[in-house]
């Protein structure tokens, strides 16, 4: 089980990892990694979610052990990301486009699940049916064509995750909730909190 470096340093892995570390999504063999903005749903969540009304569309995206590295650079235009292997459906497609069509917030659940619609619609701005390698990369100046929103964990500073939310937020908005969460106490990383960032439109 291909568990991040900074819980792998600390203990072997063991049987238990392969459920905890596993989201109720999960369907295809593929990634290396959990998509950890996930680990906080079950079915009951899910459940819970529909009853309000909320629509679930599956996307596939196989994380790469790329996702675990820092960028290393001075320019960040110059850091190349990994590529890691993705599927937008047709149905998926549909979906979204209906949820734009209704005035209603496609909200991603996770970095890697943003990263791939946001792929998908990189050509013509409009989201369809995807499948290939992405290597997006998303930092400040950024311009969203599909996600209104995004459900993730706290992340590692000097990641390309770090600077995706902050292409998303803004810069000085990340760091007032960074320090929030910091001051509170909320927990980083994997198995840490949530947060569901909507920046204002």
């Amino acid at each position: 089980m291909p568990l991040p470096p900074y819980i792998a340093s600390k203990r072997p892995t063991d049987a238990q990892d392969r459920e905890d570390y596993q989201t109720v999504f999960a369907k295809n063999a593929g990634s290396v990694a959990a998509p950890t903005a996930s680990l906080h749903f079950d079915e009951p969540v899910l459940t819970a979610l529909s009853n309000r009304g909320v629509d679930i569309s599956y996307v596939t995206l196989h994380v790469g052990a790329g996702t675990f590295l820092p960028v290393k650079v001075d320019d960040i235009k110059t850091h190349k990301m990994h590529a890691e292997y993705g599927e937008v459906g047709e149905q998926a497609a549909h979906e979204i486009k209906q949820t734009y069509g209704s005035s209603g917030r496609v909200l991603a659940v996770g970095t890697t699940a943003l990263r791939l619609i946001e792929t998908a619609a990189a050509e013509t701005g409009d989201i369809s049916r995807w499948s290939g390698e992405t290597d997006i990369f998303i930092y400040p100046g950024y311009k969203f064509r599909v996600a209104d929103g995004l459900m993730t964990n706290f992340h590692l500073p000097k990641s390309t995750l770090l600077m995706l939310v902050s292409a998303l937020m803004g810069a000085e908005a990340i760091k007032d909730i960074y320090q929030h969460a910091i001051e509170n106490r909320y927990r980083f990383f994997s198995y840490g909190d949530a947060s569901l960032l909507i920046p204002k439109r």
